[in-house]
């Protein structure tokens, strides 16, 4: 296993101290001495080859993430509630006063916590939470705006060029990530690259589909002739469908990871009995006849469509789809069957997407309550955007808070919460009872 890793060369060492816990990892690194230069390095990174995962830093992946590929499993490591204190704490230890501080980077929840937890006047700290589009100069003015308003003597920084733009005009701390919470990223990288392995071995199902009767011996041999399929063991299926069983990882590069319909069988079965169109379905299911099912269902919202495309469609309710042509179009998420989805998510302040996927997530949570943190880890979004969902879901009575846990044995209990998305669709759904003498309620 080879993991990337994108760092400031100030910050190499600390990386390559959480690195040597991991055995069965080698690693790959890119390097930058300012912010400017982080593109040309994670270009030259990804052109080497062979990487099964990245680690980076929310700067980097701000300015490169557009270079990384599809379906390449990706770590955002970012400075942690702890590291926030563990700068205070040096703060005092030098005899300054907890504030008047600025503080670049962390997000709002995570300098109220903090705050909090050290009885701090939250009043006289500014936050200035991270943003894609925020340039160091940005940063830079936050800072020196609050020095002039507060004549604070600190700051509190992650970005590593605030210290020379501000030019020893006040102290300055860097709360980065400290080479704990680098270790626990590494390994849950790492522990996510090798479910990902696991399940592209999983068995998995694709139905093609031609409209027109007839041509479905065309279809078969252009599917043939597509190299990501050269594996697959295919069959004709009804008056005009094709299905092809493969582990699900065929699938994936077929179709770029989820994204794309290849068009080269649609415009070889045009070539071959004139301008049909094709259309297709992928299921992933617990076994060959449910993934053929799913992929069935997956055919026919296709052909719903009217133009050539596929939908994928996951044993969880997931449906992925409609995947564009060869240009590629960003996936999209949908419910199988909707329901009182869309007027529970605008109750949360929620998209139906995003609802429908934490919808899948409680049924495979069976009842377990669950961390924001995981919640986080299950939709691929950051732990503040983690907690900010979960308060939302909470003021819509669609999750309970239940407990705590402290998986590890520093920092904080991490709140658990129960998901209640179900038992309120299933409530949408019931009829409602009218009064038995026909009127009103009072």
């Amino acid at each position: 296993m080879i993991i990337g890793l994108v760092v400031h060369a100030g910050h190499r060492e600390r990386f390559a101290e959480a690195a040597r816990t991991l055995t069965g990892v080698s690693f790959s690194w890119a390097v930058y001495e300012s912010e400017e230069q982080i593109r040309d390095r994670v270009g030259e990174l990804l052109a080497t080859g062979g990487l099964d995962g990245l680690l980076l830093g929310l700067v980097p992946w701000s300015r490169a993430r557009d270079l990384i590929p599809a379906g390449l499993p990706v770590a955002v490591t970012r400075s942690a509630a702890l590291d926030l204190a563990l700068a205070w704490a040096r703060a005092r230890g030098n005899g300054w006063p907890a504030t008047p501080v600025s503080i670049d980077t962390f997000a709002t929840e995570t300098v109220d916590e903090v705050a909090a937890a050290l009885d701090l006047d939250r009043s006289a700290v500014a936050t200035l939470p991270f943003d894609p589009e925020q340039s160091l100069a940005e940063v830079v003015r936050f800072h020196r705006a609050r020095l002039d308003s507060t004549g604070a003597s600190y700051v509190i920084t992650v970005r590593t060029g605030v210290a020379a733009a501000l030019d020893g005009r006040a102290a300055v701390l860097h709360a980065l990530a400290t080479p704990g919470t680098i270790r626990a990223d590494l390994h849950e990288l790492a522990l996510r690259i090798r479910r990902r392995r696991a399940d592209e071995q999983r068995f998995a199902a694709a139905v093609f589909r031609s409209p027109e009767t007839g041509a479905r011996a065309a279809l078969r041999r252009a599917l043939a002739e597509v190299p990501e399929l050269g594996d697959a063991w295919m069959e004709e299926h009804g008056t005009r469908d094709v299905v092809a069983f493969a582990p699900a990882a065929v699938f994936e590069r077929f179709t770029r990871h989820w994204v794309t319909a290849p068009v080269s069988w649609h415009e070889a079965t045009e070539r071959e009995s004139g301008p049909v169109g094709a259309f297709a379905g992928f299921g992933i299911g617990p076994s060959a006849r449910h993934s053929v099912s799913l992929a069935e269902q997956a055919a026919d919202r296709a052909e719903r469509d009217g133009a050539p495309t596929a939908y994928l469609i996951t044993d969880d309710g997931v449906m992925i789809g409609p995947m564009g042509g060869a240009g590629g179009s960003p996936l999209t998420y949908t419910y199988r069957q909707h329901g009182g989805l869309e007027e529970l998510a605008g109750r949360a302040g929620l998209s139906p997407a995003t609802l429908s996927r934490l919808t899948a997530l409680e049924r495979s949570l069976a009842g377990r309550p669950v961390s924001p943190g995981e919640v986080a880890e299950a939709l691929g979004i950051t732990d503040p955007s983690g907690r900010r969902l979960i308060r939302k879901l909470t003021e819509a009575g669609l999750a309970v808070a239940e407990g705590s846990a402290q998986p590890h044995h520093k920092g904080r209990p991490a709140r658990l919460y129960r998901l209640a998305i179900t038992a309120a669709l299933t409530a949408s759904r019931a009829p409602a009872v009218s009064p038995p003498d026909g009127g009103a309620r009072g």
